[in-house]
């Protein structure tokens, strides 16, 4: 959004930059200013695991009488858990070009949140198909604009090699909440039946839906905008966090439109194989919403189901950590991605041959490593798309949201008359990663390519204004 007072909010940055940074020593001042910056962040992991619960609780709400008492047939369910996605899929572009011309996160991603948490905590009060269906579809839409957003925000404060281990701190929210939310759900569900009259799964609601309200407001004193705009900076911080981002080739005050962000991503193809390649992950993923109808095919009561849920996604968050700690200190990012997806493959093939619990349970383990991939990949989708802020605001709503795509394919892969070996559904996540990271593999390629010819134009040109990128830039691979 361009206002007078941005104007000259940029001149004077402009100005701090040319004279360079005063005073203090620029690693120092820059290790504060990342410090300050990481603790305000934080709160993003607890936004990103509430976000997951209240989309997902409905899987923990199945073990404990919802489809019961909501009277569901057929795949009535499966459509309860999809239809979700289809709001959540139509917001991703149109929020995060409005964040883009708002520049205001602080206010946009906290307010969306109050929204979708009184959204879950009425949906609690349904009585049938029709209103827990016409409840998830709204909780979609507002939900939508809180991924994208993130990512987003992420991008515009930290350099592209800094990028996959803070994406992963943030996304191990979800990962995290997979299984601790099931171990929450556990509690709630064992000590909330019959409380004042309700049953236990629509005390899962009515809690997790409050908490989400709770922690978002507190968002709103936390969260940051942007580095041109944030107050709690100081002009030597502020001019510091500009000058960073355009020394790796990231130009956060380049004067392009929303519009103009639109139609340039819209029209590089590799957004579209992105979003496709994103979209079979999805697909793969699609065990993870279903995580505690699979772990109780290992025979175990309600209880120690949802305690076995957490194990898996507490091993896979600290591998996901150190493997994006790597992915960023060399700046490579297939090379981690593609093990990771490989573990997961091995775990499918595990699931699909035996029913024996220790390796069924082993074969949990391996598939939950996917998360990792996941999480570099969006570390690296955020440097492909580095140097434009209005390009990339929508690159990553588009390839999020069409990817989301495999959501709503992925609801219908696990039927219940598929169980309990699943082989079926774990033979289509199995082709499904095959084909995801097949993709990626040729974008590695393409952007090895691409990269040496950079290098060569470098070595030919004698002007290198001339040149399309700052000198010394490649994109990560």
């Amino acid at each position: 959004m361009t206002t007078s007072s941005n104007a000259k909010a940029t001149e004077s940055i402009n100005d701090n930059l040319s004279s360079g940074v005063p005073s203090h020593s620029r690693n120092d001042l820059e290790r504060k200013l990342l410090r300050k910056l990481d603790l305000r962040m934080s709160i993003v992991i607890v936004l990103h695991a509430l976000n997951f619960v209240d989309r997902t609780n409905a899987s923990s709400a199945r073990l404990a009488g919802f489809e019961q008492d909501l009277r569901l047939q057929g795949n009535q369910y499966a459509t309860i858990l999809s239809i979700v996605y289809v709001g959540y899929i139509l917001m991703q572009v149109p929020a995060n070009m409005v964040l883009h011309w708002l520049e205001r996160p602080s206010i946009l991603i906290p307010g969306t949140m109050v929204i979708w948490g009184l959204v879950s905590t009425l949906a609690g009060a349904t009585k049938n198909y029709t209103g827990m269906l016409l409840a998830r579809l709204f909780l979609g839409f507002v939900e939508g604009p809180f991924f994208p957003g993130i990512v987003y925000l992420i991008s515009g404060w930290y350099k592209r090699d800094e990028i996959a281990v803070r994406t992963t701190l943030i996304i191990c929210g979800s990962v995290l909440a997979s299984g601790f939310g099931a171990v929450f759900a556990s509690g709630i569900l064992t000590a909330m039946q019959g409380k004042l009259g309700q049953a236990a799964w629509r005390w899962l609601f009515y809690i997790e839906g409050g908490a989400s309200i709770l922690v978002a407001i507190c968002a709103f004193f936390i969260l940051p905008d942007f580095p041109h705009n944030t107050k709690w900076l100081t002009p030597e911080e502020r001019a510091l966090a500009i000058s960073r981002l355009r020394e790796d080739g990231i130009n956060e005050l380049e004067n392009r439109t929303t519009m103009q962000g639109l139609r340039d991503a819209v029209c590089d193809w590799k957004v579209w194989w992105l979003a496709v390649a994103l979209f079979s992950q999805f697909v793969a993923l699609s065990f993870v919403i279903y995580f505690p109808t699979i772990v109780a095919t290992l025979g175990y009561d309600l209880t120690n189901t949802l305690l076995l849920c957490a194990p898996p996604w507490v091993f896979s968050t600290i591998v996901a950590f150190v493997i994006s700690r790597y992915s960023d200190k060399t700046r490579k990012r297939f090379i981690f991605l593609f093990p990771s997806n490989a573990l997961a493959g091995v775990g499918f093939i595990i699931s699909i041959c035996t029913m024996n619990t220790a390796a069924r349970y082993f074969s949990i383990f391996l598939m939950a490593q996917i998360s990792a991939a996941y999480m570099v990949i969006w570390g690296w989708i955020n440097n492909i798309f580095s140097g434009e802020p209005a390009k990339r605001a929508v690159a990553i709503a588009l390839i999020n949201g069409l990817s989301q795509i495999g959501n709503i394919v992925g609801a219908y892969v696990w039927p219940i008359n598929w169980g309990p070996t699943y082989r079926y559904s774990y033979a289509i996540c199995f082709s499904a990663l095959g084909v995801s990271t097949a993709m990626l593999g040729v974008m590695f390629l393409h952007l090895k390519r691409v990269n040496e010819q950079i290098e060569r134009n470098e070595r030919d040109t004698k002007d290198k204004n001339n040149l399309p990128n700052p000198v010394g830039f490649r994109y990560l691979v």
